[in-house]
């Protein structure tokens, strides 16, 4: 049997992210991915947007890992040459009734330490993008776009600089807590028996299945995994905005919006629809209801300017109508297993948040 300092279960932006860190404090660490490359699920598949932190309760693991983790972004992308725009985003009220959501998101983010946030009126809105409709809007000045796929590789080097290994193409089928840590059993390209020391459970949609793989973690400790899908659709011809576009959000996201990507290509979304799996199959024939959602904002949208794009599926601990749920990084003080650290409903806004997440494992693992 094979003795690891360090498993990480997953090779997403935060799997990733721990990595990096850890083998950079001097922790051995062996990074298993099911896929045959990183990140190709939740952290590829989304709106690749740094957020700003509105959005989140005041106080919640979202808003303080969301602003931090944005800071330390922008500073990783500047200092390792990662492709990013800080654009700013409008968030759009196209009717007077909306305006009070807009005002409590204003008062929120204040909370979370978004300090330049700054309003407009109808106006000032049209004088920055005159094609875009509405009564009111939040500017967000600190919102940007990035690679994530650049993004990926700079921590995945960064981690293997420091010693980390990767087995790629590689499943974990089940493990058990023993006296000095996790027996884990694993198939495909990396089959072998490891006993870790430390097992960090960062495998997105999957990480309640991981958890519930592993005899002697409590089951009443891992949380039901629900997946709630989103298209994007991509705009034909020239982006009709510079900067990012969001209506007020709906439930189980943030509204179909408009991003733009690094090479100008503008895409609206995602919707909501809640699966019962991680399912990327495009139903095209939910681009036809993107068009009256989209008008609300931006009215010349002609029929036919859109087309399919892709799907992404965010990995969700609640069900459809439930209160959003907050990060959780779970530790032994939760599941009274020593050495794992669970990571569950780890969505938007985790892209932006990975870094900062990354340290509060860390943390948590040094205690």
């Amino acid at each position: 049997m094979d003795r690891v300092d360090v498993t990480i279960v997953g090779a997403g932006v935060v799997g990733l992210a721990v990595a990096r860190v850890l083998a950079r404090s001097g922790r051995e660490v062996v990074v298993i991915e099911k896929e045959p490359g990183i990140g190709r699920h939740t952290s590829s598949r989304n709106s690749e947007v740094i957020h700003a932190g509105i959005y989140y309760r005041p106080g919640s693991r979202k808003a303080r890992l969301c602003v931090a983790g944005r800071h330390a972004l922008y500073r990783y992308c500047e200092d390792n040459e990662i492709s990013h725009r800080r654009l700013g985003k409008l968030l759009v009220a196209t009717r007077d009734e909306e305006i009070p959501i807009l005002e409590k998101l204003c008062a929120q983010a204040e909370q979370n330490g978004v300090d330049d946030l700054s309003w407009l009126d109808a106006a000032e809105l049209h004088a920055l993008e005159p094609t875009l409709a509405g009564v009111r809007a939040l500017h967000s000045p600190s919102t940007g776009i990035l690679s994530s796929d650049e993004l990926m590789r700079a921590l995945r080097r960064d981690a293997e600089t420091a010693g980390a290994q990767f087995a790629l193409g590689t499943t974990v089928l089940g493990g058990r807590v023993v006296e000095h840590g996790i027996v884990l059993s694993t198939g495909g390209n990396g089959a072998a028996t490891l006993l870790a020391a430390t097992v960090v459970n960062a495998a997105g949609p999957w990480a309640p299945s991981v958890a519930r793989s592993i005899q002697g973690v409590p089951a009443a400790t891992i949380p039901a995994a629900y997946f709630a899908k989103g298209h994007y659709a991509s705009l034909r011809g020239r982006a009709p905005f510079s900067r990012l576009v969001y209506p007020v959000p709906v439930p189980g996201g943030l509204g179909v919006h408009y991003t733009l990507d690094l090479g100008g290509q503008a895409r609206f979304g995602p919707d909501v629809t809640w699966v019962d799996g991680v399912d990327y199959s495009f139903d095209e024939s939910r681009v036809a209801a993107f068009y009256n959602t989209i008008r609300r904002y931006y009215p010349a949208l002609a029929d036919g300017d859109l087309s399919p794009g892709y799907t992404g599926v965010r990995p969700k601990i609640v069900p459809a109508g439930a209160p959003d749920a907050d990060f959780v990084i779970q530790g032994p003080a939760v599941h009274g297993v020593p050495g794992l650290v669970n990571l569950f409903g780890i969505e938007s806004p985790g892209l932006t948040a990975s870094l900062a997440l990354a340290d509060e494992v860390r943390l948590l693992l040094d205690l």
